[in-house]
């Protein structure tokens, strides 16, 4: 099992930025954001494998937000430009040690190991 912590999040206008980080204990093969809005299912927002570093991304955030990695640090980030209310969420980070391929990486069934959450609000 992996331990994952996040931070960066906090309150945001709506147009401004944030990055999110995800620090692991170890080396997982994909970790992967996903948000949970008030009063909503838990989605998907973004994935990236370690080795090779392919990237998938949620419709809604694609060309908005970027995810990234520190392979060396076992950390895993979250760009997040041109914030909407919209994307108001509890935001986790997830790892997963499988050889996902890119249709499974947002599925929440492939993650092992989940972060406690971040609060993002982006509100005037």
């Amino acid at each position: 099992q992996v331990q994952l912590t996040e931070s960066g999040g906090g309150w945001v206008q709506p147009g401004g930025s944030l990055r999110l980080s995800c620090a692991a204990s170890s080396s997982r093969n994909v970790m992967s954001w996903f948000r949970q809005a008030p009063g909503k299912e838990r989605e998907f927002v973004a994935a990236i494998r370690r080795s090779g570093g392919t990237t998938q991304y949620a419709g809604a955030v694609k060309g908005r937000f970027t995810i990234s990695k520190d392979n060396a640090k076992n950390a895993v980030y979250l760009h997040m430009n041109s914030l909407k209310p919209e994307d108001t969420a509890v935001y986790y980070c997830a790892a997963s040690a499988r050889g996902l391929i890119i249709t499974t990486m947002r599925l929440q069934r492939e993650y092992e190991d989940w972060g406690p959450g971040t609060p993002v609000t982006v509100a005037s």
